[in-house]
């Protein structure tokens, strides 16, 4: 009976992976041709994500140590935080290498890096391209990566040796590309600018009709189509006079773009490639319409904040926490987390508001906030306050300028 049971797994259909697009196509006959260049040479594509891949990698990705009081310090002794914060390899900074590894997320569904390692301690991360990466399920269900180098050796390693990030959906072997399950949109979004650019080339002006008294032989066919190419095509030759003689007629057939849909049409495919990584189109350039996220912009910026970047950051955040920290750094309270303040440095206002609302809760001292604004530290900054006002009349008197005893008559 076993036998058998193992025979009817042998052929019975195996379940879909989220990962194969060509396996949830349904038949549908859809481009092939769309790559990562592209899809970058849309200016919406690049739009989302640039800002994407830029604003993640700006933020400082820090070490912290959890206190037994409850409090949080920065573990800069920590080997990983100058790997994390400062710079992952020899090659590229930070910002670099996160900038590459959320282009990879953004568009492979996948960002790898090869852990190098002195012993058990990781002292770097260099990052894979998903393209050389090959993932595979082996017996006792443990991961095995395979990829080629830049040599052209192939590599082949486990989870200890691969730092693995997944992106939106998918299984432990990965996420899903937007590449692949997307690009029927891209590649319609690259028809209408290539169908914009010809008529534009054409100076907005393709479409007209000469009519002659009598038929043209085939010399002269040729030569007046020369004469027209050369002398009224293009968009520096937009209303230059035609001469016409021997009884011939000009009819201009006007056809206006928007008639056409070629605005309406490259407007939507802004609009679409938006929608597919989460971005308000306002924060790519694209005004025309409002948005469901808030009225105002500062309203999307934190829509944007919660609703696109934070699930963004908190996958990066928990992939490092479990495949970079061993045990020993769990039970010693080391986390690594965004810094999600680093978004305020450009709003001196907002950032003033936050320092300010903090300050007067008792939240933070004084010296804690110039330490973020890297001032040194002041003579006693380091004692929480916190305002008193709303108090009952009867209890004014009570309190002295300075919070300590009653002001003397």
């Amino acid at each position: 009976m076993n036998l058998f049971r193992k025979m009817a797994g042998w052929f019975a259909p195996r379940p879909l992976s989220l990962t194969d697009a060509d396996a949830w196509r349904g038949g549908v006959d859809l481009p092939d041709m769309v790559t990562d260049t592209s899809v970058l040479s849309l200016s919406a594509a690049w739009a989302c994500l640039n800002l994407l891949a830029g604003t993640i990698a700006s933020l400082p990705l820090v070490v912290y140590r959890d206190r037994k009081d409850g409090g949080r310090d920065v573990a800069s002794d920590h080997p990983l935080y100058a790997i994390l914060h400062d710079s992952p390899n020899d090659e590229q900074t930070a910002l670099d290498f996160w900038e590459q590894a959320c282009l990879a997320l953004e568009l492979r569904g996948n960002a790898y890096a090869e852990k190098l390692r002195i012993g058990d301690r990781v002292v770097g991360l260099y990052p894979i391209h998903p393209d050389a990466m090959s993932v595979r399920r082996q017996p006792g269900r443990r991961l095995e990566y395979s990829w080629r180098d830049e040599d052209g050796v192939v590599r082949v390693g486990s989870s200890r040796d691969v730092l693995h990030i997944r992106g939106f959906g998918g299984d432990a072997r990965g996420g899903i590309s937007t590449l692949s399950h997307a690009r029927k949109a891209f590649a319609l979004a690259s028809s209408v600018n290539a169908a914009a650019h010809k008529t534009f080339q054409n100076g907005l002006r393709p479409s007209g009709v000469i009519t002659f008294e009598k038929f043209l032989t085939a010399e002269q066919r040729v030569e007046i189509e020369k004469l027209l190419l050369d002398k009224f095509t293009g968009a520096m030759n937009a209303g230059r006079p035609m001469i016409l003689e021997g009884g011939t007629k000009w009819e201009q057939l006007t056809i206006d773009p928007e008639d056409a849909q070629m605005l309406e049409s490259r407007s939507f495919s802004v609009e679409e490639i938006a929608r597919i990584f989460g971005v308000p189109p306002s924060m790519i350039g694209h005004t025309e319409k409002s948005t469901s996220w808030g009225t105002g912009i500062e309203q999307q910026a934190l829509g944007f904040q919660k609703f696109t970047l934070r699930r963004r950051l908190k996958r990066i955040e928990q992939a490092l926490a479990r495949q970079l920290l061993s045990p020993a750094d769990r039970a010693a309270g080391i986390v690594i987390e965004f810094n999600l303040e680093g978004l305020l440095r450009g709003d001196s206002a907002a950032r003033a508001t936050f320092y300010q609302t903090l300050l007067q809760c008792g939240v933070m001292t004084i010296n804690e906030v110039r330490a973020l604004e890297n001032l040194p530290p002041v003579a006693g900054g380091d004692v929480p306050r916190m305002q008193a006002q709303n108090i009952p009349i009867t209890q004014a008197n009570g309190i002295g300028h300075d919070g300590g005893p009653p002001l003397e008559e």
